[in-house]
């Protein structure tokens, strides 16, 4: 009878432990009492305590037996495993850290954006009017909001505030509004760059104009640089073509001058209004192919810059694994400069077709010129490149390389006023066919970004994944389809048969 009664209270007490501890879980996942979950905790506590008490002899029997005392070390040694955990978990909330080990590094926030959010000087509004949370979004904004306190994130739903979605002019369900007073933007992704280039737009108190010259043959926006003029435009630049000839002057509205690639000579008068204007404090980007003259040779010696008349080979065999030949030179060194400040040593840029650029000696008092780009030992400057013959140095006649593909310069032109220049020679690597690889089109922004005096934005701009998909002839998917099917499986089932037949 005893021992019956013994396990019963035991039981009572497993029963109890197991109603106390459901109704508190209910509590927490319907986040109420209820009378259900208040009698659950309420009748398994007593049951519980209840046995406690009717078996207090046995227990304290129980933990002075070795069992006993082997059990409370081991509940002694989880309780101080479990601390340790929580101890852990508390100094990684407060000391935040995370480890990227994608290869482009697609989830850490690039240089431009921390950048961006470290020096806002105004308080922005991130909406989202959806009925349902974007977890992706939510996860962004958490990003974005440790790198700034000035930076707010919400969800709303346009149906129950109905009020709030009037005031942003909400047309549709999902749709995302980035605001800062009365100017709002409307990303059409929620992608990094579109949140920055929409923080951007909406905190610049004025769009800065970039004025393509044309009348040369130069690349267009349209045609050529249509990339170029799309990523300027996200990055909150306005930008217009210009014809110099009908001109008087370089029209006043340009923050920068940029001629890409002419064809033809620049005419003198047009030479006269480009020096003009660098001397006022202008900023002109120079985007010089080989086998062309255009004509500016006398700006250029003023700012200590030299155009080569050759054409830049590189044989070291680099640039052919990217698809171009000995004539697209790759460039991983780079000066020392804001321009390219980011630029790691293994960080590549190819120019399809360049020229040299070198910083001259002597020059306009004032100068302050730096090389940019710098190409391999194994390069020189063709003087006389001839088709169909393959090229080699000749001493005293070809520039041995390195060779410098590009340069930067500015000079005080006045109080408060500061003239800059970039040169590089060539205009192919900003054009829609190079503009992506690898940090060419980086390199194109940030001397834009330099030469506006928008140096807060000159940076490594956000990734995008590498396609890593494998692409087999029907004769590789036949051996490898024959190796991994047939030919192992077979292998190590023999292997077996042969392992188990000599131990039988």
């Amino acid at each position: 009878m005893n021992t019956n009664r013994q396990e019963l209270t035991r039981l009572a007490g497993f029963i109890g432990g197991a109603m106390a501890l459901a109704g508190y879980v209910r509590h927490s996942i319907q986040e109420i009492w209820g009378w259900f979950n208040l009698t659950l905790l309420i009748v398994g506590l007593v049951l519980l305590l209840g046995s406690i008490v009717l078996n207090f002899g046995s227990i304290v029997g129980y933990f002075r037996g070795r069992s006993g005392r082997l059990g409370a070390n081991m509940a002694l040694l989880s309780v101080a495993v479990i601390g340790l955990i929580a101890i852990a978990n508390f100094l990684g909330y407060r000391h935040h850290k995370r480890f990227d080990l994608t290869t482009e590094g697609l989830y850490t926030l690039s240089d431009q954006t921390k950048k961006v959010l470290t020096n806002l000087q105004k308080d922005v509004k991130v909406i989202k009017f959806d009925k349902a949370d974007d977890q992706q979004l939510s996860d962004q904004m958490a990003e974005f909001r440790y790198q700034t306190s000035k930076l707010s994130y919400e969800r709303i739903d346009p149906q129950a505030r109905p009020e709030i979605a009037r005031q942003y002019a909400v047309k549709t369900l999902g749709e995302t509004v980035v605001a800062v007073g009365d100017r709002i933007e409307r990303p059409s992704t929620t992608d990094e760059q579109s949140l920055v280039n929409a923080i951007l737009k909406v905190t610049r108190d004025s769009l800065k104009t970039v004025c393509f010259v044309e009348g040369h043959e130069e690349k267009t926006l349209t045609e050529g640089y249509s990339q170029a003029d799309g990523k300027l435009k996200g990055e909150n630049y306005q930008t217009k073509s210009v014809t110099l000839a009908r001109e008087k002057q370089v029209p006043a509205e340009c923050a920068v001058l940029v001629v890409a690639g002419p064809k033809t000579s620049i005419l003198p008068p047009e030479t006269a209004m480009i020096g003009q204007y660098l001397d006022g404090g202008g900023k002109v980007m120079l985007l010089l192919d080989p086998e062309t003259d255009p004509q500016l040779d006398d700006v250029l010696k003023k700012w200590s810059i030299e155009l080569g008349k050759d054409f830049a080979l590189d044989v070291s065999g680099v640039g052919q694994m990217f698809g171009g030949g000995p004539a697209a030179p790759l460039v991983l060194s780079y000066g020392s400069h804001p321009i390219t400040t980011n630029f790691k040593r293994n960080t590549m840029t190819i120019f399809p077709e360049a020229r040299s650029v070198k910083v001259a000696e002597g020059g306009g008092s004032g100068v302050n010129a730096v090389t940019l780009l710098t190409t391999s030992e194994q390069s020189w400057g063709e003087t006389e490149l001839k088709p169909g013959v393959e090229p080699k140095f000749d001493e005293g006649k070809d520039t041995k390389g390195p060779v410098t593909l590009g340069a930067a310069a500015s000079k005080s032109a006045g109080e408060n006023k500061e003239a800059r220049l970039v040169v590089i020679g060539d205009s192919d690597f900003a054009s829609n066919q190079a503009f992506r690889f690898q940090r060419n089109g980086d390199l194109f922004m940030n001397a834009i970004n330099w030469l506006a005096q928008d140096e807060d934005l000159i940076s490594i701009r956000p990734k995008a994944a590498t396609s890593r998909s494998v692409t087999m002839s029907a004769a590789q998917q036949s051996t490898f389809w024959w190796l991994v099917v047939i030919i192992m499986p077979l292998a190590v089932i023999g292997f077996g048969t042969y392992t188990w037949w000599k131990r039988r």
